[in-house]
C-alpha cells in the first residue's frame, strides 16, 4: 500500500493527493461488497430480496438522502478549515468529529427510513396490501431491514470518501497554517489507514441503532422510536461508565447502569477516539470480533421485531 503511494509522489502528485487512492479503492470494494451480497441475497432469497430492493431505491431518491449527504459533505469540508484550538491536534479532532458526524447522519436516515417504510406503511394499510401477495412477514421485515441497511451503506459510502479526502488533506493543511514544514504522502496515507477501521466500526454501530429502530417501528411510530434510540444511544456509552465511576456506588443507579450494560448493547466497543487520538491502529482482529458482537445483537432485535410484527393487526 505505502508503495503505491510513494510511486504516485514521485509522479508528482501533491503529498495530499499521492494517498487518495485509498479512498477511491475502499469506495470501490465497499460498493462491490454490497453488489455481491444483494446478487446473493437474490439466488437464496428472492422475495426478500425485492422488498429490500424497493426499500432501498425508495430511501435513495428521497429527499432526505440527498439532504443529509449535501449537509454532510459540506460540514466535513467546513471542518478541514476551522481551527480547533487544540495545539496541533487538530487533525485528530477533525477525524473523530468527522466519523461522529457520518455515523449521527447515517442513524437519521436510519430512523427516518425506519418509521416511513415500516410505521407509516402498517398505519397507512400499504403494509396489509403488500402482505397479501405471496410475501410473508417475516421476508417483509428482514427485507425492509436489508433495503435501510444498503440505504444507510451508501450514505456511509460517499460521506466516507468525502472524510477520506478531506483527512489526507487536513494535514498538510495544518502545518502549512501551523508554519510547520509541509509533511510527506506519507503521513496523509498513514492518517488515512488510520480512519478506515472506523469508518467499519461506525457503521457497524449504525447497523446495530438500525435494527433497533426497525424492532421499534414494528409498533410505535417516529417521535417514540427517535426517543427510544437516543435512549439506547446514550445508555449504550454511558452505561459502563456508570457501573464504573464513584456515581456507581449508589446501589440504585449501580443497578440500573449494570441492568443496561447487560441487556443494552456497548456501543463503546465500536469506539476508536482512543486509538485516533493515541495514534494507533486498530487491530483487524478487534474489527472482525466487533462484526460478531454486531451481528449478534441485529439479530436479537430482528427476533424481536419479527416476534412483535408476528401478531401486529394489520387490518
Amino acid at each position: 500500500m505505502q508503495q503505491l503511494t510513494d510511486m504516485m509522489t514521485r509522479m508528482g502528485a501533491s503529498p495530499w493527493v499521492a494517498p487518495l487512492w485509498i479512498a477511491v479503492a475502499s469506495c470501490v470494494v465497499a460498493v462491490l461488497a454490497v453488489v455481491g451480497l444483494y446478487y446473493l441475497l437474490v439466488l437464496a432469497l428472492p422475495k426478500t430480496a425485492a422488498v429490500a430492493r424497493t426499500t432501498a431505491k425508495e430511501a435513495l431518491v428521497q429527499p432526505p438522502f440527498a439532504i443529509l449527504f449535501g449537509v454532510g459533505s459540506f460540514l466535513l469540508l467546513a471542518s478541514v478549515f476551522l481551527p480547533y484550538r487544540t495545539f496541533g491536534e487538530d487533525n485528530k479532532m477533525f477525524m473523530i468529529n468527522g466519523i461522529d458526524m457520518i455515523m449521527i447522519l447515517s442513524v437519521i436516515l436510519a430512523l427516518w427510513m425506519a418509521s416511513v417504510s415500516i410505521s407509516e406503511e402498517i398505519e397507512g394499510r400499504i403494509a396489509l396490501t403488500l402482505l397479501s401477495k405471496p410475501i410473508s412477514r417475516r421476508q417483509f421485515v428482514i427485507g425492509k431491514f436489508l433495503g435501510i441497511i444498503a440505504a444507510v451503506a451508501a450514505l456511509f459510502i460517499v460521506l466516507g470518501f468525502v472524510y477520506l479526502c478531506c483527512t489526507s488533506f487536513k494535514v498538510p493543511y495544518d502545518a502549512r497554517e501551523s508554519s510547520q514544514e509541509i509533511p510527506s504522502a506519507l503521513a496523509s496515507h498513514q492518517a488515512m489507514v488510520r480512519v478506515l477501521p472506523g469508518l467499519l466500526l461506525y457503521f457497524m454501530q449504525a447497523a446495530l441503532l438500525t435494527s433497533i429502530s426497525v424492532a421499534v417501528s414494528t409498533r410505535l411510530p417516529m417521535l417514540a422510536n427517535l426517543m427510544i434510540c437516543f435512549s439506547v444511544y446514550i445508555l449504550g456509552h454511558l452505561g459502563p461508565l456508570l457501573v464504573q465511576s464513584s456515581v456507581g456506588k449508589n446501589p440504585i443507579v449501580r443497578f440500573v447502569g449494570t441492568l443496561g450494560a447487560t441487556v443494552l448493547p456497548v456501543l463503546d466497543h465500536f469506539d476508536v477516539q482512543a486509538a485516533i487520538s493515541g495514534g494507533s491502529n486498530v487491530p483487524v482482529m478487534y474489527v472482525g470480533w466487533a462484526f460478531v458482537y454486531c451481528a449478534i445483537y441485529c439479530t436479537i432485535a430482528l427476533l424481536l421485531a419479527l416476534a412483535m410484527f408476528e401478531d401486529r393487526d394489520l387490518a
